[in-house]
């Protein structure tokens, strides 16, 4: 991205003025293997969405106006964009923005991953493209809930998850990281229900109408464009943070994340001025597949983080953090992704310990590495790298804890070369230097040689980038609390004090999540029965520990946690939670009978990329 000039144009960034992006000249690693679009001669650089949301036909209907700019001096004659399942009923094109003619267009055959791309042709010095379209019942990027599959169980719900490559089932768009755009929708819904976006709400205080209006003045890639409608209540936590909810979790949502602000302002003084105007959370319906999704100005969450305690908070403090990396920076391919997602880990860190302290945010990392490492030893060696190559695969393939932990403890390597003071000063310097762009992985490996080279010299960067498994120079995290936590375990494992002494009730929930983690092979059900009996394990309502325990608890064969595990798979949709799960039942021919049971009670309710892993996992045709 451009370098930042002159105070008038970093005062409208503090404030979250209006931006727009340079585009990058095309380059080989700036290839996005998953799109048919020809960004490289032509870019979207500004979207205008017309919407008509039906819940009785589950689609979405409607018209999308892109505002085009040729890439250098090309002058194409053609504009590729990505769609898929999209009924595309007319498209027409314009050179000056007010006067549309129609434009002959081709849908070409269509790909299981990629979609189908659809063809228009360009009449000489055209600016603006429409193309009026249906989205498709199934569209991967949507997820349609009849009423009793929401908390208030009396109207339907719809909500958008775009990453990686989703948005073009919904819109028909260059869906590439590499490409970003500005926004503004028109959306119009049942009377009842409520549309929120990944934008400014233009009518936000006129109520229920019907109809919403919104816009997006930075520019941002494809996937971040998102959409929910429903029936939805806010709760203002500061002047430009609060939660949306439905009307019954509201309250409870709103005391979960009272520290929102307090984390804003965490993360400002670390890594410069929040550049979005508002931070607000939606809180979605359990069949969200995700612990958050890092939608500009509106994150969208899990209803399982609602622990009661702010145990949980760590992914509210994670999907803030993409608001500088992934949101401000982006990835420019799939096989970038570590850029977005290893530095979000490595900064949600960094706000926790600021918020929290650093012993709290120690024991979430520690316990991320822990899981890492567990991932690793199942994953294939070309899938342990933080430079993935994605070529013929889905870029959702490639969703593994690597890009997040590993991606993350090369920061943190990083930081320990250099001292902290240097580090941050690079970091704030990294996010001004490329606002608002999309960047390669050889991007950043130029600006750290140039702007840190200590760093750059004292980490073996092409080891940390291209070689699986974790290099021998890893700052790994600690903590002495998880060192108690472990001889503890180990007294209770050996026979040298009952569960009963085990101070469950005194230890915080990633402490528990310690010992449950570090469960030898050889505690069986008996020993199971043991704990369960002492603490109600089974019976927990935190969604971290519950699922903690029921694996363990499956894997180990502790029938009296059966009924549990079906209940909750039948109630939660995280698809962090499902895949383990449903993974160990499968270990078994009894398990698998089991899984194949619930799964086909529960399928239904999953969202459609939770779908295709279960789906996978337990071999089951799509429906």
């Amino acid at each position: 991205m451009r370098r930042l000039i002159g105070l008038v144009l970093l005062g409208s960034l503090a404030c979250g003025g209006p931006e727009t992006t340079e585009m990058p000249p095309p380059s080989p690693d700036r290839h996005d293997l998953h799109s048919y679009s020809n960004a490289d001669e032509i870019r979207t650089t500004h979207i205008a969405l017309d919407w008509t949301v039906d819940f009785d036909t589950k689609t979405i209907g409607g018209s999308a106006t892109l505002t085009l700019q040729p890439v250098g001096d090309a002058e194409p004659s053609r504009l590729i964009l990505d769609t898929r399942a999209l009924t595309i009923r007319a498209a027409a094109a314009s050179v000056d923005g007010d006067r549309f003619t129609a434009a002959d267009f081709r849908l070409g055959p269509s790909d299981p991953v990629l979609g189908a791309p659809l063809t228009i042709q360009l009449p000489e010095g055209a600016t603006h493209v429409r193309v009026e379209y249906l989205s498709d019942p199934g569209a991967t990027g949507l997820q349609w809930l009849e009423p009793a599959m929401t908390a208030g169980k009396q109207h339907p719900y719809l909500f958008s998850q775009s990453q990686a490559i989703h948005a073009r089932s919904w819109i028909p768009l260059q869906d590439t990281p590499g490409v970003r755009a500005t926004y503004e929708a028109v959306v119009r819904t049942p009377p009842e229900l409520v549309a929120v976006m990944s934008a400014e709400m233009l009518n936000r205080d006129t109520g229920r109408t019907g109809e919403y209006r919104f816009e997006m003045p930075q520019a941002i890639p494809s996937y971040l464009i998102a959409l929910a409608v429903g029936d939805i209540d806010f709760r203002a936590i500061s002047d430009r943070t609060g939660v949306w909810a439905e009307p019954s979790v509201v309250e409870s949502a709103a005391s979960e994340f009272e520290d929102l602000e307090s984390m804003m302002q965490a993360a400002e003084k670390l890594f410069g001025p929040y550049r979005w105007g508002r931070y607000d959370v939606l809180v979605l319906p359990p069949s969200f597949p995700f612990g958050g999704m890092e939608n500009p100005r509106l994150t969208f969450a899990t209803p399982t983080l609602l622990a009661g305690d702010k145990s949980l908070v760590g992914v509210i403090a994670h999907e803030l953090a993409h608001s500088w990396s992934g949101n401000l920076v982006t990835n420019a391919t799939w096989r970038d992704f570590w850029l977005n997602e290893g530095f979000t880990v490595y900064l949600e860190n960094r706000i926790q310990e600021e918020v929290f302290g650093a012993e709290r945010a120690n024991m979430e990392a520690a316990l991320e590495v822990q899981d890492l490492e567990a991932e690793m030893a199942e994953l294939a060696p070309r899938d342990q790298v933080l430079h993935v190559d994605l070529t013929g695969r889905d870029p959702d393939e490639g969703f593994t804890q690597v890009p997040y932990i590993k991606g993350m403890l090369l920061l943190r390597t990083m930081e320990h070369a250099v001292g902290r003071e240097q580090f941050d000063a690079f970091l704030r310097g990294y996010f001004d230097h490329f606002a608002f762009q999309s960047i390669t992985t050889a991007d950043f490996e130029a600006y750290l040689k140039k702007e840190l080279p200590a760093a750059a010299e004292a980490v073996p960067l092409e080891t940390w980038l291209n070689d699986p498994g974790l290099p021998a120079d890893a700052v790994r995290p600690t903590s002495g609390a998880f060192e108690a936590v472990e001889a503890i375990g180990r007294r209770w494992v050996a026979g040298e004090i009952p569960a009963s002494e085990i101070p469950w009730n005194e230890w915080n929930t990633h402490e528990r999540l310690r010992l449950l983690a570090s469960l030898p092979k050889e505690v069986g059900p008996d020993r199971m029965a043991e704990l369960d009996k002492a603490f109600s394990i089974t019976q927990s309502r935190n969604a971290e520990i519950i699922h903690r325990w029921l694996l363990e608890a499956t894997k180990r064969g502790y029938k009296p946690a059966e009924p549990r595990v079906e209940q909750f798979l039948l109630a939660v949709g995280r698809r962090k939670f499902l895949k383990p799960l449903y993974e160990a039942l499968a270990e078994t021919p009894e398990g698998k009978k089991r899984a194949l049971a619930i799964y086909k009670k529960a399928r239904a309710g999953y969202h459609p990329i939770a779908q295709q892993t279960i789906d996978q996992i337990l071999g089951v045709k799509g429906e």
